[in-house]
Parts: structure tokens; C-alpha cells; sequence
């Protein structure tokens, strides 16, 4: 992919921005201080034993932030490979998935061999997983290569950089062995040939016979006989961590980042790279996600927050922004904070058209688009939506753009589709998050005074006052009664008109509500 020019300006602000893809794209600069002799290799990958995710989704999504960071840096050709691991052998079935006894007559087989349970016409069970998995990074609209395991061994592409691993199979050994129990050190090999006779992945000792021709021998663990057998064009794979220096080394692979849990699986396939003649790839460690009690997510436990389930309550640039904020921080992933997530996205989306160069790089919204950030239009912030759901006691969107039409006139579902989604994701949110939690007060008497006073400045108001004419009476009430501090008077208003300890700011509340509907609420909490 050629990349155009950029302004010179932004060129400028890329090579000394402190945002953390250009710091990443900085590694590139530092490999290459002459510039390359070929496309700068992105890579990122994924085991097709599943469905794609939220980790496919941030690591990708992360991965084009670096790429475009390099992009707008120098006027490099670039390309990202998105990698299947379909040549895994299945250890054991997934649960969920139709035709268990049949998936597991093919146990320990690639999961490129495996064929496909939801009988939908894909050549194995990877071949369907790898679909889904190019559909999701389609709906996204991500620019990726999609490439298997499998085409690359069966179709020749590693038998070179195969051919390189058994030449330097002491070498190898050397490295990992260290790294292994006693028990598995006496039966581990780098090479696992695929049994000519079930189509297994073998986990036995290899001895190199030749390596040129790519022979190696290993006694069959069903016939114990002797095999001598060729490791190319799909006759074998690596374990994990060779095969991923491998790849690296036969693709040419310059950058891939990859979570904390794999520290150690870079150490080793970064030695392993090293040894095969290459230079390992640029990269970082991203934290893990942390679920509401502090505790790593997991999806076999089903904790945390899906890819799914964000995008039900939320808009995709919103998860986007989130991913792109603090990648080495451990973050809570719960539903609890996709509100703030929302509107904070909208926030900076909001600052960007004024801030110089520098300040934009460094702004979230700027890598979430990827450069081409669309201008702010949403009139109101997804915790103003949420209480309105509240207090009108509906999820009629049609009913809901009464309100809104009143507090923005000029806007329409035509007009501003990405509004009618946030209040659709508002009604929905509201409905399984917030509803149950509501619960209004009765007032003390010096709040009952207080929103006596208010009524009352309420009513003096033309109906159509805007915001800030009925923010200004809303501090002049609190002002005037004889509250500790006026964030105790937004306090009260909150928990006694609308049924919760936090809430929007009260002008903007009171004038998309209605200053009509607002009075009845405030008749009701003095009743």
C-alpha cells in the first residue's frame, strides 16, 4: 500500500508527537535508518479455534494506529498481514459447537483438516472460522492480508525458512529446553510431523536425517515403528513458539504487538528469530483487561464485557477510543463504563477541529479515524439520554425525539443518524443497567425549601429558556439556601428528582425534559 504525501505540517508534529503509535512507529524508523529496501510488515494474529473477539478486535485496531502513526511519519509502503493459526492441532472440542462425537473422532488433526461441523459448505472447520474472521475485520472496514497457516505450509511459502529450522535444530534446542520442565524436556521437539496415516499432529522426538531435503525420522506412537519423513509442503508444523519466530523470519514480519501474558513466548521466539538469521519484529506488551472486581477476563469464565455485547450499548468508534487510551495500563472492561467511554469520546471529537497539530496527535480521535476525524454533532452526551430514558419511562424513540427536538430543534433522525443510534443504545442501556437501580427520595426540609424555590423560578421562565438561562437559576437557588456546598444541592436534586446519586448537568436536564415535565417532577418529590 503506497502511502500520499501528508501535510508538511503534520509530518512535523508526527516526527515529535508523544502519542503512543508514533512513539511505536518510532521503533520502525530506528530499524530502518536508511529506509526500507521493502514494505514494512505488519502482523497480527489469530487462532481459529473460536470465534473472533474483543482481543482480534484491539489488537488489529491497535495495530492500524501504529501503521498509519508510520504513515503520516514517513512516505513508506506498508502492508498488515492478519495470520490464521489453522495448523494447530484441535487438543480438545469446543463446547457449543454441533456434531461433538464427530469433532471428536478428528481430535489432535489441524484445525484446517477438521471438517465443518455447521455443514455451511466450508472445506474444515478453520476454512469457517477464518470466514467469520474476514467478515468481522470487513465490518470494521480494517485493511489487512488475510493469510493461513495451512496455505503456508502446504503451499511451500515456509518450506525455506523450514529447511533454516532444522539446520539450526541444536540451536534451537538450546534455547528452549532451558525453558521446560524436566519431564517435558525428554520428549519435546520444535518439529511436529503430521501423521501420513490419521493426519495428527504428532508431539515426538524428531532426529534430523537431512535438512536440505527436510527429512527428519520419529518413531510412530501408534505403530512404534521408525518414519522417516519430509517436514515440507505440510508434512509437519512447529510448536508454538518456534512457529512463531518462524513466521516471523519467513514473512518478514517488522512489527506485532501482542498482550502481556505472551511476555515470555517473545523472549523466546525472539531468540529463536535470532538464531534463524533474522532480526525479530518491533513491538510492545499490552496489560490484560480487568473485570469490575479487578480480576483478569477470562472467556472461559465469561467475565468482562464481549465485543458483542459493547457494541449493543454503544457505537464502534466509542470501544475504539477506549482501546486506544492507556494500552499498558490495566483497564476495567465493564459494562459500568461505557457511558463515561461514550462521552468522553465525544469530548475530545468536540476539542479537535480547534487544537494545533501537536495537540491533535495526541488526541484519541485522531487515531480512532485514522486521520479523516468526522466533525462533532451529537447535541446531547449519552448520560443526558440515559436520565431522560429515566424520567419519561419510555424506549419510544419517537417519543424520546419529541424531548429531543425540544432541546435541539434543528435535528432530526434524518439529519443526524449517529443520534438516533445513541438513543437507541440509551433506551437499551438503560433498560438492562439502570432501571432497577433508580430510586428516588423523599427531600430534607432544607431541600424541600430549596425546590420550592425553584418551582417557582421554573414557572417565571418562558418555556423555551435555554440551558444556561436555567443553569443560572438552578446556582442561584443553591446559592440562596443554606446548603454546605452547591455540589450538595445538585446532590439532592438528583437523588430526589431523578433516582440517582450522579447525574447531568441540571439546565441542560431540565430543558430537553421540559421546564413543564421538570415542575411536575418536583411536585412529585415535594408530595
Amino acid at each position: 500500500m503506497s502511502t500520499p504525501t501528508v501535510p508538511q505540517e503534520l509530518r512535523d508534529a508526527a516526527l515529535v508527537s508523544k502519542a503512543w503509535p508514533y512513539e511505536e512507529a518510532r521503533k520502525l524508523l530506528k530499524r530502518y535508518p536508511n529506509g526500507p529496501d521493502k514494505p514494512i510488515v505488519f502482523e497480527t494474529g489469530y487462532g481459529p479455534s473460536g470465534l473472533p473477539h474483543l482481543g482480534t478486535f484491539q489488537e488489529v485496531a491497535r495495530t492500524l494506529m501504529v501503521r498509519h502513526a508510520l504513515t503520516e511519519m514517513v512516505d513508506w509502503p506498508t502492508r498488515l498481514i492478519a495470520f490464521s493459526d489453522d495448523m494447530d492441532g484441535m487438543r480438545k472440542v469446543p463446547p457449543g459447537v454441533p456434531h461433538q462425537d464427530m469433532m471428536h473422532e478428528h481430535l489432535d488433526q489441524p484445525l484446517s483438516r477438521v471438517p465443518d461441523p455447521f455443514g455451511c459448505g466450508h472445506k474444515s472447520y478453520a476454512d469457517h472460522n477464518n470466514n467469520l474472521l474476514r467478515q468481522f475485520l470487513d465490518r470494521f472496514g480494517f485493511d489487512y492480508e488475510f493469510m493461513a497457516s495451512s496455505d503456508c505450509y502446504n503451499g511451500g511459502r515456509f518450506d525455506e525458512a523450514l529447511r533454516q529450522v532444522l539446520r539450526k535444530y541444536d540451536d534451537i534446542m538450546e534455547v528452549m529446553l532451558p525453558t521446560l520442565r524436566e519431564e517435558r524436556r525428554q520428549t519435546y521437539s520444535p518439529i511436529l510431523p503430521i501423521s501420513p496415516i490419521n493426519s495428527k499432529v504428532l508431539q515426538v522426538p524428531v532426529e534430523v536425517v537431512d535438512a536440505e531435503a527436510g527429512l527428519v525420522r520419529y518413531t510412530d506412537p501408534t505403530s512404534g515403528e521408525s518414519v522417516e519423513q519430509s517436514v515440507l509442503g505440510g508434512g509437519a508444523k512447529l510448536q508454538w513458539k518456534v512457529d512463531w519466530a518462524m513466521r516471523w523470519v519467513a514473512l518478514g514480519v517488522d512489527y506485532e504487538m501482542s498482550g502481556k501474558d505472551l511476555i515470555d513466548s517473545v523472549t523466546q521466539s525472539s531468540k529463536i528469530a535470532r538464531v534463524l538469521g533474522a532480526r525479530p519484529p518491533e513491538g510492545f506488551n499490552y496489560e490484560l483487561f480487568l473485570d469490575e472486581n479487578g480480576e483478569k477476563i477470562s472467556k472461559t469464565r465469561g467475565n468482562g464485557v464481549t465485543l458483542d455485547e459493547w457494541l449493543t450499548y454503544a457505537p464502534e468508534e466509542s470501544l475504539a477510543f477506549y482501546l486506544y487510551r492507556e494500552p499498558k495500563k490495566a483497564k476495567q472492561l465493564s459494562f459500568g463504563i461505557i457511558p463515561k467511554a461514550v462521552d468522553e469520546y465525544q469530548q475530545f471529537l468536540a476539542a479537535y477541529p480547534d487544537q494545533r497539530w501537536d495537540k491533535r496527535l495526541g488526541n484519541p480521535v485522531h487515531h480512532v479515524h485514522a486521520g479523516k476525524v468526522p466533525p462533532a454533532r451529537m447535541p446531547l452526551t449519552f448520560a443526558l439520554l440515559l436520565n431522560l430514558v429515566g424520567v419519561a419511562s419510555t424506549d419510544d424513540k419517537d417519543l424520546l425525539w419529541a424531548f429531543v427536538k425540544r432541546y435541539a430543534p434543528d435535528v432530526a433522525p434524518e439529519t443526524h443518524p449517529e443520534l438516533d443510534a445513541l438513543i437507541g443504545f440509551a433506551a437499551t442501556y438503560f433498560r438492562d443497567f439502570v432501571k432497577d437501580s433508580l430510586k428516588r427520595r423523599a427531600p430534607d426540609a432544607t431541600e424541600a425549601a430549596a425546590l420550592r424555590d425553584l418551582d417557582g423560578r421554573l414557572a417565571a421562565l418562558p418555556a423555551d429558556a435555554t440551558a444556561e438561562a436555567i443553569q443560572d437559576e438552578v446556582y442561584e437557588v443553591g446559592k440562596s439556601h443554606p446548603f454546605e456546598s452547591l455540589r450538595d444541592w445538585f446532590k439532592a436534586l438528583y437523588e430526589t428528582l431523578l433516582g440517582t446519586s450522579q447525574g447531568p448537568r441540571m439546565g441542560s436536564f431540565i430543558a430537553l425534559y421540559g421546564i413543564d415535565n421538570s415542575r411536575k417532577l418536583i411536585a412529585e418529590a415535594l408530595a
